[in-house]
């Protein structure tokens, strides 16, 4: 029996996907539900499991777009395995031998003498062929260009001011050192994401505010709360996305136009905090979705954070998981990032950035002092967003990192971290 594998639909909305990559050749044995392909779509990188086991015919390239539900490949069910001692695969008939040719083709060619007569072409010579003037000369030391580099064009070659002025640097010889290239088509997402991140400058009043972060009230509750939090918690460890995540809920709340979207000329408002984070993954940035964060504790968020990147990282997710954020988080500290102006994620209107920390001095009740401290930058839509409300959100996000055992833990850190 042969079967037909259609392209599946990954979600609302998509109509095609791309072969990425063929994760078996034309002809394997496959079992049933191994993964045979991986599909991108505009959203995300999916794997493509066989439905049946069998031999398998590709019906695609890998580059080529396939609509949902258009056939990619054929598996014969009828054909056993034959690595497990069954009939091997039909091969395809070829001549046993190739008959010997019995006769020579002799070609004759018939060989014309032409004479040429070499064109020597006289070069006049002369002392001044390629000198320079004395101008000539001070003008081409000025611009490092070598004589030897110019023609010239005044009496028996010399070189003239004219030649001089008119002289432009070599943009230099390869040295023999590699200078190859390579052009490659940027994956569906990949060009997905390029093309939201163009819409979300052209279409939005993206403005940027910053502000500073002390981080050492937090880096002191984690000192102190770190190692019983992972053993309490089966391996969660206890980071500073939780935190921030927290800040965020907290402020969303207190100023809920930053929680809000544009849809024509509406305002759309919601009363739940969908927090979008940017992790990295072997296909790029992704973006999943942490639902109604405003409701999870320290631990939960945590634990949500690490399942989502896991399955980022082993590209396990999905549009479901990157679908439907009110506000997002991006970490570039973890690259080192020391300041940045984020991108907002259409259609959201803010996305708050983090960045490393630095110890650096500053002023303490008239002292100065060196503490983490860490930029953090708004990037919002101030088509929905005034100024107002976006230093006043940032500052918001501030205050409750700078105290976050008052303003995130009710003044209980223990309890808030479920030790």
């Amino acid at each position: 029996m042969i079967l037909e594998m259609k392209v599946p639909s990954p979600g609302e909305s998509i109509t095609e996907v791309e072969i990425a990559t063929w994760l078996v050749k034309d002809g394997d044995y496959v079992e049933k539900d191994q993964a045979i392909a991986e599909v991108d779509s505009d959203k995300a990188t999916l794997e493509l499991p066989a439905e049946a086991s069998g031999i398998i015919t590709l019906k695609a390239e890998e580059g080529d777009a396939v609509a949902v539900g258009a056939v990619v490949c054929l598996i014969d069910t009828s054909l056993p395995n034959p690595s497990k001692g069954g009939a091997s695969e039909p091969s395809t008939p070829t001549l046993a031998a190739e008959t010997e040719q019995t006769a020579e083709k002799v070609v004759e060619v018939k060989k014309e003498e032409v004479k040429a007569t070499p064109v020597v072409t006289q070069t006049p010579s002369s002392a001044a062929s390629g000198h320079p003037s004395p101008a000539a000369r001070k003008i081409l030391d000025e611009k490092n260009i070598p004589a030897s580099n110019i023609k010239g064009t005044g009496k028996d070659g010399r070189i003239t001011k004219d030649d001089a002025v008119n002289a432009t640097p070599s943009m230099g010889t390869p040295t023999g050192g590699n200078r190859a290239s390579e052009r490659t088509k940027l994956s569906m997402l990949r060009r997905k994401v390029a093309e939201r991140l163009v819409a979300a400058k052209n279409e939005t009043a993206m403005l940027t505010t910053f502000n500073e972060v002390n981080m050492t009230p937090i880096n002191k509750i984690r000192n102190e709360y770190k190692d019983a939090f992972k053993a309490k918690h089966g391996g969660v460890s206890l980071g500073f996305m939780s935190f921030f995540t927290k800040a965020v809920t907290r402020a969303l709340q207190l100023y809920p136009d930053v929680n809000s979207m544009m849809d024509g000329d509406y305002k759309v408002a919601y009363d739940f905090c969908d927090i979008s984070i940017a992790v990295s993954g072997p296909k790029g940035l992704m973006v999943p979705v942490v639902r109604n964060a405003e409701n999870l504790t320290f631990r939960g968020i945590e634990a949500e954070i690490k399942r989502l990147a896991i399955r980022a990282r082993d590209g396990q997710i999905t549009v479901d998981d990157m679908t439907g954020g009110t506000f997002t988080i991006t970490n570039g500290g973890v690259f080192g990032s020391m300041l940045s102006t984020p991108i907002i994620n259409p259609p959201q209107s803010g996305i708050l950035g983090m960045h490393n920390i630095i110890e650096r001095p500053i002023a303490v009740n008239g002292k100065v002092e060196i503490h983490p401290m860490m930029y953090v930058a708004l990037s919002y839509d101030h088509r929905i967003i005034d100024g107002r409300e976006s230093v006043g959100f940032l500052v918001a996000i501030k205050e409750a990192l700078e105290n976050p055992l008052e303003l995130l833990m009710n003044g209980d850190a223990r309890k808030a971290l479920e030790l």
